[in-house]
């Protein structure tokens, strides 16, 4: 009897729906800035492109890219169209979304036999030789660094290099988070383009392109809970952002009455997922709520909620930096989840008398 092959399994490419959205909403400034460098004959062969997580700096830097392997600084620009448009029936614009086009090269960090993912050196030099080579399509040449900030030793010397001696018609696109974890003599080597976060009617503009399905007051939520990021807002909707969003309030309200009846409910919830997600978002979350509501009562605002005033705002920075250590620890030595929620319920709580 023969035998029945084994299904194939396909790995989700997480990186898709960023390269092949046409949309620009909320950096038509940064996005005008890169334009006009190039149309210059000036253009600088190294940007940093620099700003809280998911607010679209890897979206910009695909547009760029595209724009730019599509010809578009030789071309005059399209009345009334935003910057660095390129349509996308455009041959170029399919084959950078499938990430086949010749010229245009990706450093993405990946999840190794460690606990982070990191850009590899194995990568970095397999892209550092291929500049070395001719471009396929005669024209420029692109290499995106995403997520900069986790090249680790070798692979930042590595990029370093080609970042002193730049080949000829082609630009390195880093995006990070954190640029002050990049080497100082990386950062020195790039010109910087800081994106800040969209506004809450962009924000929900993107969550309405992308989950046209969700009601709009779940959509408002979410862009309201995610301050400027429609990555983070789409990474809730996907995470049961919104039930561990209502979980926090619930725990931060009943800080006041010191009822610790329901912790072991709590971390039950926010413990139950295998992988780990529900408990990160909750922590993150929670430390969220705790950032916001300080800096509402450090201006003088009378909307801070009324479980701040259960400590010295002094007092709430600090336990604001112990649960990101708390949540940090947890995850990289995979310690027990639930004994970490009852440890940040126990931290919060004011002390019984």
């Amino acid at each position: 009897m023969a035998r029945v092959p084994k299904p194939v399994v396909f790995e989700e490419d997480e990186d898709l729906p960023v390269r092949a959205n046409p949309d620009l909403i909320g950096h038509e400034h940064a996005a005008a800035t890169l334009e006009a460098a190039a149309r210059s004959g000036r253009l600088p062969h190294a940007w940093l492109l620099a700003g809280p997580p998911g607010i679209g700096k890897a979206t910009l830097a695909y547009r760029f890219a595209r724009w730019l392997l599509a010809g578009g600084a030789g071309r005059p620009a399209t009345p009334g169209a935003p910057p660095l448009h390129l349509p996308p029936e455009n041959a170029v614009f399919r084959r950078v979304a499938a990430g086949s086009h010749a010229d245009m090269f990706v450093l993405r960090p990946e999840a190794g036999t460690g606990v982070k993912a990191l850009i590899k050196i194995d990568e970095v030099r397999t892209v550092i030789n291929r500049l070395a080579l001719t471009p396929g399509e005669g024209g420029w040449r692109v290499v995106l660094v995403d997520g900069a900030e986790t090249m680790r030793g070798e692979s930042a010397n590595a990029l370093l290099k080609t970042l002193e001696e730049p080949p000829p018609r082609a630009v390195l696109l880093l995006t990070t988070p954190a640029p002050d974890r990049l080497l100082p003599t990386i950062r020195s080597r790039c010109r910087r383009l800081d994106l800040a976060p969209l506004d809450l009617a962009e924000t929900q503009a993107v969550l309405a392109r992308q989950r046209p399905e969700m009601p709009a007051a779940d959509r408002a939520r979410l862009a309201a809970i995610a301050e400027g990021s429609p990555g983070q807002a789409l990474s809730l909707a996907e995470g049961e952002g919104l039930a561990l969003q209502e979980l926090v309030d619930a725990v931060l309200a009943g800080l006041a009455g010191g009822d610790r009846r329901r912790w072991h409910t709590v971390a039950d919830q926010v413990a139950a997922k295998r992988d780990g997600s529900a408990f990160v978002t909750f922590m993150a979350l929670l430390r969220r709520e705790i950032s916001g509501a300080v800096r509402r009562a450090a201006r003088g605002d009378a909307a801070a909620p009324g479980w701040l005033a259960i400590r010295p705002l002094a007092e709430w920075s600090t336990l604001w930096d112990s649960l990101g250590r708390l949540a940090a620890e947890t995850d990289v030595l995979s310690l027990d989840r639930k004994q970490a929620v009852l440890t940040a319920l126990g931290w919060l709580s004011p002390p019984r008398r």
